[in-house]
Formats: C-alpha cells, sequence, structure tokens
C-alpha cells in the first residue's frame, strides 16, 4: 500500500477490507476532536458479479490538536493465540511528539489496540509488520523493531541500506533480508569466492533472525552480485535438507527485470513491460500454475506465468491496488485489479478478478487498456491444458491396464513353476480356486447352480497351499515378535485370526506351547493395533466378486505412497511372547500355527464356519543371534526421515500400547504440538508413511512411535504408542508444558468418534438389510403353498376403475377383488416358518442388533 492514500485495501480468507480514516458525520458536535477508522469487509457475489457489503466497523480515535494518518495494513499473526488477524499501524502527530500504535480487528468487526510507542522521528522507510504483532522499520541505515510481547523498541547490530523482504523462515523464524556495504571478517578465508564476489560489487545479501539475534548467509538467497540492482523480494518455498537451509524466491530488479531463484542460483528471467517494478506477489491457480503479479510505480501492473520459463502472461494499465486470495471460493487463488476510475466515488466499482485460466470476473465497465501480451495466449493456454489432461488420463489407463496384464503374466509363471516343481516331486498339482485368479462366475449365486453341475464340479482346497508371502522374527526388547504375511485371498476368507508358537524340541518337563498374544496390524495414516478376540470377527467384503477391479481401485482413493502400506500391513498377523524363557535353552525352534475360521461365503453364518489349522514355518532363535543383533530393529535418521524396514514398524506396533486423546483449544490454535514433537521430541517421519512420526530422543522415550491428526486449526488427536505406562506419562508431562493452559486433554477410550461413526452406520445398515431379508423368505412351512395375487385375474381384469363402477354387475366384480385380496393379505401375515429356518433368522438378527448395540456402547464411552 502506498503511505497517505485514503484507502487502504486489504484481502483476508477471500473477503476485502476496505479501510477508511474520516472525520465523524457530526463533526460540529464533536468539535474536531476525533477521526473515525472505518472497515467495511466486502464479498465477491457471484450472481450479481459484483462486491457487497458484508459488515462493517468503527473505531474512534481523539484527534484534539493531532494530524491522524493510516501508515499500512497487513495480516499478522497473534502470537496469542496464533490466528492470523487483520492490523492497521496508525501515527499520530501532535507538535513535536509523534505517537504510533497498531490496532488488531477480530471477526467481530471490533478494533483492539495492541501496542503504542513514540518516537522523536517519522518511520519513513521499509515499514513491515510481522508476526506477533511486530513492527519493523529503517531510520538512519540502522533497523529497529518492536513487538507486542515487550513494547521496546529494539535495534539490530547491524547497518544496512535496504530491506527487500521479511518473513517466516523453516526453523529460524522472522528473518529480515536485507542489504548492507561488503564487511570482509579476518576469520573468513580470503581466497574464498565470496570475498572476491563482495569486494568487486561493494555490498552483499545478509538474513538476520530477528527472536534468536543470529546472522544467516546471504548466498543461500541469492549471490551478492545482485545486491546492486535488487529492490523487492518474495521468498516463495523454505525448507532444511541436511541441515542446510534450501530457499526458493523471486526478485524484482531496477534493470526492469523478475529473476527467480532456486538455493541461491538463479533460474530463469524475465523482461518486465514497465519501468520502475515496486512489489511482487504470487499466487497459485486452480490450474496449479504459478503466476507472479507486479506492481509498478506508474499505476500498471502485469502478470508474470512460471512454467517452462517465465514470460509475462498479460499486463494492465492505471491499477489503482492488486490483491491476491481465492475472492470466489474455488479453493485457488485468483488476482484482484483494482482500476483508477474518477467518473465513480465507489473504490470497488471497477475491478477484474481473473486467474488468466477459467476464472474471468469483470465490472460492467470494460477498461480499454486491459491488453493480453499475447494474442489468444489465454484461451489456447486453457484449450492445451485440456487437451494436456485428456491425453494424461488416456495414458494412465494405458498403463493400468499393461499393469494388470503384467500382473496376470506373473501369475501364469508362478502357477507354472508350482505345477513344475509338484510334477518333479511326484504330487498332485491343485489348481487355484476362482477367486484366487479374479474370476467371476457367469452364474448370479453359486448356491443357484443346477444339481447336475454341482455335483460334477470338484471342491477346492480349504486351505491353498502358498497361502503365506513372508515369515519374519524381530526382538524388541524383552519381547519376541513373529508375523506372518499372508496372501490376499487368503485372508479375506478368514476370521478370527490367531498364531500360537510350539517348541519342536522334546522338553518332557515343560508345555510345549509357549503363551503369546496374537494381534492384526493394519496401517494407514492413523497407526492401529487391534489384539484378535475370539469374538472379534472382521467382516467379509462387499461385492467379492468385483474384487479384481476393486484392487485397481485402490490407487484412486489411497496415496502412491501409503497404498502399499494399508494393503501390506492388512494382511499381517504377529504374536508376541517373552524372550528370555526362550533364550534359557541357548538355542530355540519353534512352529508356527495359524488358527482361524474358514467363511462360507456361501452361507456367512458363525455355525458353518469352519476352524482351521496351518503350519506357516519354522523359526530358529539363539543367544548368539540375538548378541549379534540379527533381529534387531533398526531406525535410523536418513535425510530427516527414519528408515526401517515394514517388518521393524510392525514389531514396534505389535509390542506398543495404543492411547488415543483428544487436543481441544478454544482460543488459540495447536500447533505448539507439531513444534514440540518435531524439536522436543526429536521426532522424525517414517519415509513409508509421513504422518507417523518416530521418536528418537535419548532415555525411555526412544522408539515410541506418534500421530498427530488435525480435525481443525483447534482440535486433534495425538495417537501414542509408547512401551509402558511410565513412557505415557513422560510423554503427556513435556506436552502439557508447551501446550497453552486453555487446553483439554481427553483421553479416548474407545477410539475416534469418526471411526466409531462410521463403523455404526455399516452396522447398521447391515442390521436394517438382515430385517429385510428376514421379510422375504420364499421357504415355507411344508404343504402350505400360497400363489402370491391372481395373476390370470391380473391380465383379465385390466379395465379402469371408473368403467368398473358405472355398472352394478362392475361394482360386484370390484367387491369381489376386493374381498379376494384382502384374504390373501390375510394368508400372507399368517404364514409360517419350519424351526430351523426360524432359528438362522432369529441369530442372524440378534448377531446384527448385538453388533451395533455394542458400537453404540462404546461411542457413548468415548
Amino acid at each position: 500500500m502506498l503511505l497517505g492514500e485514503q484507502d487502504q485495501f486489504l484481502s483476508y480468507n477471500g473477503e476485502i477490507l476496505v479501510f477508511q480514516l474520516s472525520k465523524p458525520k457530526h463533526a460540529e458536535e464533536a468539535d474536531d476532536k476525533t477521526m473515525n477508522l472505518s472497515v467495511r469487509r466486502m464479498v465477491f457475489n457471484r450472481d450479481t458479479k459484483l462486491f457487497v457489503q458484508k459488515s462493517s466497523g468503527a473505531f474512534s480515535v481523539e484527534a484534539s490538536h493531532s494530524k491522524i494518518e493510516m501508515l499500512s495494513c497487513s495480516c499478522t499473526t497473534d502470537s496469542r493465540t496464533g490466528i492470523i488477524l487483520p492490523c492497521v499501524l496508525m501515527k499520530k502527530k501532535k507538535r513535536n511528539s509523534i505517537k504510533y500504535f497498531l490496532l488488531l480487528l477480530h471477526s467481530s468487526n471490533q478494533f483492539e489496540p495492541s501496542f503504542y510507542f513514540k518516537l522523536d522521528y517519522e518511520l519513513k522507510e521499509d515499514i513491515r509488520l510481522f508476526a506477533g504483532p511486530s513492527l519493523l522499520w529503517r531510520h538512519d541505515h540502522k533497523l529497529f523493531y518492536i513487538s507486542s510481547n515487550t513494547c521496546v523498541v529494539q535495534s539490530a547490530p547491524v547497518h544496512l541500506s535496504c530491506v527487500v523482504w521479511t518473513g517466516e523462515i523453516v526453523g529460524e523464524g522472522t528473518v529480515v533480508l536485507g542489504i548492507r556495504t561488503a564487511c570482509l571478517p579476518e576469520t573468513e578465508d580470503p581466497d574464498g569466492f565470496s570475498v572476491s564476489d563482495r569486494a568487486i560489487w561493494g555490498s552483499e545479501f545478509f538474513g538476520y533472525a530477528i527472536q534468536s539475534q543470529k546472522f544467516l548467509s546471504g548466498t543461500c538467497f541469492m549471490p551478492h552480485a545482485y545486491s546492486r540492482v535488487v529492490s523487492s523480494v518474495h521468498v516463495c518455498r523454505s525448507e532444511r535438507l541436511r541441515k542446510q537451509l534450501r530457499i526458493s524466491l523471486v526478485a524484482i530488479t531496477h534493470k526492469n527485470q523478475l529473476v527467480w531463484f532456486q538455493n541461491g542460483a538463479p533460474k530463469g528471467v524475465c523482461d518486465l513491460p514497465y519501468e520502475q517494478p515496486r512489489s511482487v506477489t504470487p499466487a497459485l491457480t486452480s490450474s496449479r500454475d504459478l503466476l507472479f503479479a507486479v506492481s509498478f510505480a506508474s499505476g500498471n501492473s502485469c502478470a508474470v506465468q512460471r512454467r517452462d520459463s517465465l514470460q509475462v502472461a498479460s499486463k494492465w494499465q492505471k491499477v489503482k491496488c492488486v490483491l491476491v486470495d481465492d475472492f470466489i471460493g474455488s479453493g485457488s487463488e485468483q488476482l484482484l485489479l483494482l482500476f483508477k476510475d474518477d467518473s465513480n466515488t465507489d473504490v470497488l466499482s471497477t475491478f477484474k478478478i481473473t486467474d488468466l485460466g477459467e476464472v474471468d470476473y469483470a465490472s460492467s465497465i470494460t477498461y480499454k487498456h486491459d491488453v493480453p501480451a499475447a494474442e489468444g495466449l489465454q484461451e489456447n493456454g486453457l484449450l492445451t491444458v485440456r487437451a494436456l489432461e485428456t491425453r494424461l488420463q488416456a495414458g494412465w489407463t494405458s498403463v493400468r491396464e499393461l499393469q494388470q496384464h503384467l500382473a496376470l503374466q506373473k501369475r501364469v509363471i508362478l502357477e507354472s513353476c508350482r505345477a513344475l516343481i509338484d510334477l518333479v516331486e511326484e504330487r498332485p498339482h491343485i489348481l487355484p480356486n476362482s477367486k484366487e485368479e479374479g474370476l467371476v462366475s457367469l452364474w448370479d449365486d453359486e448356491e443357484n447352480l443346477p444339481d447336475s453341475l454341482s455335483k460334477e464340479t470338484p471342491s477346492a482346497s480349504e486351505v491353498p497351499e502358498h497361502f503365506t508371502e513372508e515369515l519374519w522374527q524381530r526382538v524388541v526388547g524383552d519381547s519376541l515378535v513373529v508375523g506372518v504375511k499372508l496372501t490376499e485371498s487368503f485372508y479375506l476368507s478368514l476370521s478370527d485370526v490367531s498364531l500360537s508358537l510350539v517348541m519342536d524340541q522334546d522338553f518332557s518337563s515343560i508345555s510345549p506351547i509357549i503363551k503369546c498374544q496374537s494381534k492384526i496390524i493394519k496401517l494407514n495414516k492413523a497407526f492401529s493395533a487391534l489384539a484378535v478376540s475370539p469374538g472379534q470377527i472382521e467382516p467379509p467384503p462387499k461385492k467379492m466378486k468385483l474384487d479384481l477391479h476393486g484392487k485397481n481401485d485402490l490407487r484412486k482413493e489411497f496415496p502412491k505412497r501409503s497404498s502399499r502400506i494399508q494393503l501390506d500391513g492388512a494382511r499381517t498377523v504377529a504374536a508376541v511372547t517373552s524372550l528370555s524363557p526362550l533364550l534359557a535353552f541357548h538355542r530355540v525352534c519353534c512352529v508356527v500355527l495359524l488358527h482361524a475360521r474358514k467363511q462360507n461365503h456361501q452361507n456367512d453364518d458363525l455355525q458353518h464356519s469352519k476352524k482351521i489349522t496351518v503350519l506357516c514355518g519354522k523359526i530358529l532363535l539363539s543367544l548368539e543371534d540375538i548378541s549379534n543383533g540379527r533381529y534387531s530393529i533398526k531406525m535410523l535418521r536418513d535425510n530427516s526421515y527414519c528408515t526401517g524396514s515394514m517388518e521393524d514398524i510392525l514389531a514396534v506396533l505389535a509390542v506398543s500400547v495404543r492411547f488415543s486423546f483428544q487436543i481441544v483449544s478454544c482460543d488459540c490454535t495447536l500447533t505448539p504440538v507439531s513444534s514440540w514433537l518435531l524439536g522436543e521430541m526429536e521426532c522424525t517421519p517414517f519415509k513409508e508413511c509421513q504422518d507417523n512420526i518416530f521418536c528418537h530422543k535419548a532415555g525411555n522415550v526412544h522408539g515410541t512411535i506418534f500421530n498427530w491428526a488435525l480435525n481443525n486449526p483447534f482440535e486433534g488427536v495425538l495417537t501414542i504408542f509408547c512401551r509402558n505406562l511410565t513412557v505415557l506419562f513422560q510423554c503427556l508431562h513435556s506436552l502439557t508444558r508447551v501446550l497453552p493452559p486453555s487446553c483439554s486433554v481427553k483421553l479416548l477410550r474407545s477410539g475416534s468418534k469418526a471411526v466409531l461413526t462410521e463403523q455404526l452406520a455399516l452396522a447398521l445398515e447391515k442390521e436394517v438389510l438382515t430385517l429385510k431379508n428376514s421379510l422375504f423368505l420364499k421357504e415355507t412351512k411344508a404343504g402350505n403353498s400360497l400363489t402370491w395375487g391372481d395373476e390370470s385375474g391380473k391380465k383379465n381384469n385390466n379395465a379402469p376403475l371408473a368403467s368398473l363402477l358405472d355398472t352394478e354387475e362392475g361394482v360386484q366384480q370390484f367387491r369381489k377383488k376386493l374381498q379376494k385380496e384382502r384374504e390373501e393379505s390375510v394368508q400372507s401375515m399368517n404364514q409360517t416358518l419350519n424351526g430351523a429356518l426360524y432359528q438362522k433368522t432369529a441369530l442372524k438378527i440378534a448377531e446384527a442388533q448385538l453388533s451395533s448395540d455394542m458400537i453404540v456402547w462404546r461411542l457413548a464411552k468415548s
């Protein structure tokens, strides 16, 4: 914003805030002793294509013998709550005393004075508002700043000629990027490139972190050679990789150029159409293109598009203001251009909203100086993008078909190898059933096959020969974890799955069965480790005949990085047992057995499911292997990530206890939780699933897994996987020290409400379907054959009702028909079932109701 303008414009959450400083309407009554700072919230109406006023507010400032001015406005973070609020800098000049004060605007349109300070000079150079709210300015080649926390003017130990940017840098807080005269310290290598570069140009870039009061090297932003020409900078992205700061930024120069820098090196340059560029603002449009809106001192503006190279996409003249926000509520950003119009007093009378793509709204006045940089660039670009998207979709479909074909070839080759092995070993080869191969029966239901065909069809093996993909073991502390990864087709047909370990040696004095606890590990964005109980049954998936297509559709619903985890983890069954009793034998060989119920898909009743026991393999355990760390988990740091195989992650989850806590903050955001996890707890995300992080902090908390899921900025769920309650209390004690006092932490005893609500919906759906199916049973008591309706009557009596009631014979005919339908209805209500069918129906209804009642009870406890 230009200083001294009558109106100031600010975009905030898709709204336009119009600040105006004026005298009260009844100035004679106020005796010119007050000034009003008013604000109007304007929103764009897509129906009328005009800006309409949503609400307004005002703040009175005493102006007795004083001159009141509005210097600047910006959106800053309130350090008390973490919420971004509009902030206005005001100046009150009275004789030789100059008073400055900051006002925060709340959602209720109430202005809150943040702090004030007095100076013996006027602020004119490089005035910046940043988080706190805080204020920074330059005076007499020195840098000064003041924060709402201290309310004291402080000076930075640096002399500078210009401030080109102020903002947040990852790991450094608020950083000021400026230009100063090159100073060559004695400790620096005189032969270094930076020394010669700075000496030649006589100036250098530098970064100054206000909170830590330390200097950052300017070469990570851009080379010092640009220090003589750069006038303004905007940092687009900052991150730390291997403890090195990597920054992407765009800068405008006095040479009328826009330059893109990546990690301190120029990557692109574009000549600007006008002279004296003043500021640059980025915008991320709906087509995921990055635009840069450049404003010039002459009142002109242009948009620079960044794709393969930087190019001017459009330019405008006589622009009063350029704002960037989501003004139409589409989820992406647009440019708002406010034009100068002397014929209209309304500040928002002449405007244009565009993203140089599909979005293009303009006021009723067509501005003649709006000239595109290239003829037809906008329309041609949109058509090109649509054509490329269509080609990309077609290419992705071809890739999926190719992947399916390769998977089919792989299955054929594997089955051929198995058949060859069986032939060499002189044993019969059993072909896999249709469900394993993803085949669909041409009949609607298998139970409706003709008797002749069902008798001739051979029964498939209850347990496929190759049902396991992997058998592994890990040692975690004093626990041994044995895991079995099952094939997907075999896992989907099981329920009540558990593992048992049986010692293979002959020990007459002890029981050969090892006491252990079985768990099914499921991995997704929120880890879950569920202990298996005898009554816990996993329902079969719906539409199993469409499973071949369902596998491919999973790639659409889950990201590429986490889809493999969820599929692999969901088929893993683990057994946890104490390690020390086994080590007493020095060397132990254990047989791994899998116990489950084989579900009958023709009838999913529990009474018809068969218990099976399958030999999964053997594991060898020796004290020497454990001493050498052969089966230990390896969780190391690598490029800010936690490495570890899938078996390591599953083993840690199997021995951990899961606790979920709901954290709610009424007046502050929950940003300290992320800082606490990455900072004090020294956590790093897993490469395979970055939403879950592993604690590397030394001590008892090492090895704890966290999952932090934000429902909104004020509410989230923290899931902790820890070894014991002591570790849990240590984590909670450390967490409560960083949370605001108003936060409430609640233990979710029965799981997340969102998950339980979804489970309840599915259970109620199953209960309704069970009740519905029981009302349409076809099997009745023997000898009680009932014909529903008179089909012949329906065919012969198709006359309209009005024609039947015209004559006496028609009335009698209609009365007989009505009496017959009433008798049929009574007979249908008195229909009876045999005892076995009634018992089966009642059991199904009771099981469905029990399942939904249990979920309701858990939801009430949560």
